[in-house]
């Protein structure tokens, strides 16, 4: 059976987080974390009435066990405090509204699993806002708008995750084309073995693909 946390194991890092005289009063955990423990943590004594917890223990990761995979490879299982720390560092640099970071431990000594706490952004969801106040919620969206064009304005030349690139690595594989083709290919032979109406088209589409790339980028490098 899967254990989950709660107030008791949260009691040494969230004051560590907030402050010693903070008391954790009640933990919900939250929809949504597939690979980890996502928990809203409600304090007393604190100016903060609650933080989020991030929980990277391996009985909060639902996804099935990968075969081997080289851990710097784009479509390896991208979880983990390293991660989260390099992507969270990388949109506040660009002035991203990202949650803040309060605490950040993978020594595993006041908590059994890597760990983060950080910044609850309180409120309802852009949905509701839509329906009950859609002028504020255009405010919202052209906000969101102007840091996706922020974002897209980024460039480099190397591909890879953040937390890879940033210690110096190099991500696997020739370029981002032939990475998504084989993924493509991959995913096309597992859903042919599920379901054998689609093994009929399979040899069709694959030999698609595998020439569209090249005319593609012909066609980009002309154009």
């Amino acid at each position: 059976m899967r254990q989950f946390t709660d107030s008791e194991a949260l009691s040494g890092i969230v004051p560590e987080a907030l402050g010693a005289g903070v008391r954790v009063v009640r933990v919900d955990r939250l929809r949504g974390g597939s690979k980890k423990g996502v928990y809203r943590v409600h304090t007393s004594g604190s100016r903060a009435a609650s933080v989020i917890v991030y929980s990277w223990s391996e009985a909060e990761d639902f996804w099935p066990a990968a075969e081997a995979v080289d851990p710097a490879h784009p479509f390896a299982h991208a979880s983990g405090l390293a991660p989260f720390l390099a992507a969270q560092r990388r949109l506040d640099g660009l002035g991203v509204r990202v949650p803040g970071v309060l605490l950040a431990d993978d020594s595993r000594r006041r908590y059994p699993a890597d760990v983060a706490v950080v910044e609850d952004i309180a409120g309802g969801t852009l949905e509701a806002l839509l329906e009950t106040d859609p002028a504020r919620a255009s405010h919202a969206v052209n906000e969101l708008a102007a840091m996706l064009d922020l974002m897209h304005q980024q460039h480099s030349q190397h591909y890879g995750r953040v937390d890879v690139l940033e210690r110096g690595d190099k991500a696997s594989g020739d370029s981002c084309e032939q990475l998504v083709l084989e993924r493509a290919v991959e995913d096309l032979a597992e859903a042919a073995e599920r379901d054998p109406g689609i093994g009929q088209p399979r040899p069709r589409c694959t030999s698609v693909w595998r020439n569209w790339p090249h005319e593609w980028l012909r066609a980009r490098s002309t154009g």
